[in-house]
């Protein structure tokens, strides 16, 4: 089978700075500019409603810079399984965008280019490396985002530029550093014979943080493959015990994360 995955930003909360920009907040303005590091250990690491780890803990670290007026870039990592991604065991992001207001709502405009070293599907030769332009909306709690490859590919997919998702939700402070996370999105993959691998996802979850940099997040994540393409899931790529591994990435689980910025 093709190997296919889609990265969300953020799957747990992973750096102020870039959540700003990706909700369509304006956290930064008024703001010193600064640097935010964050190292994160997950149980798993699940992006819209994938597991993209394979259901085994992942390190992932990222760094931001945010300016005051409203510009902010940055770099995140995760590790991931290479049962997942054929010949990957890291994911690398690349993202900058602005954030500001307009009247009561939010707005933003990203940039996000995603890079898996050394990953590719040896039977077309096709990377997982692809770029998404993300405008968003943002009104109090509620946010609105959407994903749109501008790349030529999709994680492995050939001639998938065009393909959407759709991000809302709802990121709710209920007071005394716990914010409640819901997530619902709708993706559409571009391109000749590709709309197979379309999908829809949704989460709900919560995060704690803490004065000294610490957060722990849960959240339970499910996903609905618009065919049966993921229920056995494979790249085809034998293990060292010459089986093949199968799973259904879309199904529900529950994972927690701790996480600390600087």
């Amino acid at each position: 089978m093709t190997s296919l995955f889609f990265r969300l930003l953020p799957a747990f909360p992973l750096v102020a700075a870039m959540s700003a920009v990706q909700a369509g907040g304006d956290d930064t303005a008024g703001a010193t500019p600064a640097f935010t590091a964050t190292v994160t250990l997950g149980s798993q690491y699940v992006s819209r409603g994938m597991r993209q780890s394979w259901g085994r803990p992942a390190l992932q670290a990222g760094l931001d810079y945010a300016h005051p007026s409203g510009w902010s870039f940055g770099t995140w990592a995760s590790t991931v399984s290479d049962r997942f991604i054929e010949g990957g065991r890291v994911e690398w992001d690349l993202y900058g965008g602005y954030a500001g207001t307009l009247g009561p709502l939010d707005v933003s405009l990203s940039i996000m280019h995603y890079r898996y070293p050394g990953a590719r599907i040896e039977a077309s030769g096709t990377r997982y490396d692809y770029t998404e332009l993300v405008p968003g909306l943002g009104f109090k709690s509620f946010y609105a985002k959407y994903y749109r490859t501008v790349s030529r590919d999709f994680f492995g997919i050939a001639n998938a530029r065009g393909t959407g998702y759709l991000d809302i939700g709802v990121n709710h402070d209920l007071g005394g550093g716990v914010t409640l996370n819901l997530h619902a999105g709708d993706g559409r993959v571009a391109g000749p014979g590709n709309a197979m691998w379309g999908w829809r996802d949704a989460k709900a979850g919560a995060t704690k943080g803490f004065d000294s940099g610490w957060s722990i997040a849960a959240a339970y994540t499910r996903a609905w493959g618009a065919t049966d393409a993921y229920d056995r899931y494979t790249t085809g790529v034998p293990r060292a015990d010459g089986a093949i591994a199968y799973s259904n990435p879309a199904k529900g689980t529950f994972a927690v994360s701790v996480a600390r910025s600087f």
